[in-house]
């Protein structure tokens, strides 16, 4: 991983166009040849970046300070240096991957197991399928053929319907999965995070852990 800190400006050209003025930024370069550009907030989420595969392109001569960050839509994300303050390269080496929660990787395993809690039809690809950018929870198929990720979290926040987004932007780029469309399950929902994931278009599923493992509740219920 290369970490760079400097005072840069960005412009993204693509299918809209974005510009963050000069400011000092950190810029990651990651071994999967992603490039990210973060300021000293909004926790993980990067200003603006590129997922793989994309190439980065470090000027020379007269134009050094400018890189630029090409995928193979075309895409362009320029990044213009005018002060490096920071430049650093580490060898992270092979990532051992999320130890989920106990619960989280039961309900996986249990959805898994009972795919068609989801809906009548659907169908496992695989569990864990892997990514660029991590591993998919479950991957299956619905009723239609069509290809549906699923991210399993325990509480369902905000923070799972971005990682769940990230998932269908890279998976939607593949021509023999495409189109994507994704599932949100959790055993709880918040109401910020099933709004969010309602406008980014993804299913929201509510997990029975004990109706997942075949046990009857004795509770009275209302509904």
């Amino acid at each position: 991983m290369r970490l760079v800190i400097a005072r840069c400006s960005v412009d993204y050209a693509g299918r809209l166009t974005a510009h963050l003025p000069s400011a000092p930024r950190l810029i990651l370069v990651k071994a999967d040849g992603s490039v990210s550009i973060h300021a000293d907030d909004r926790a993980y989420k990067p200003l603006n970046w590129m997922s793989p595969p994309c190439t980065l392109k470090e000027g020379t001569g007269e134009d050094s300070a400018v890189w630029t960050v090409i995928n193979k839509a075309g895409e362009k994300l320029i990044i213009t240096m005018e002060e490096v303050l920071h430049d650093s390269t580490h060898e992270l080496g092979v990532d051992p991957g999320l130890i989920k929660d106990g619960v989280e990787a039961h309900l996986q395993e249990l959805l898994a197991d009972r795919i068609e809690t989801l809906g009548e039809g659907y169908s496992l690809i695989r569990r864990e399928y892997m990514t660029a950018i991590g591993p998919v929870d479950i991957l299956c198929r619905d009723a239609e053929g069509r290809t549906v990720a699923v991210e399993i979290k325990r509480r369902g926040e905000i923070d799972g319907v971005e990682q769940l987004t990230r998932y269908l932007e890279l998976l939607n780029r593949d021509p023999h999965l495409a189109p994507v469309k994704g599932v949100f399950a959790a055993q709880e929902i918040k109401p910020q995070a099933r709004v969010l994931a309602t406008d980014r278009g993804i299913s929201c599923a509510v997990l029975d852990y004990d109706a997942l493992r075949g046990i009857e509740d004795d509770k009275l219920r209302l509904f």
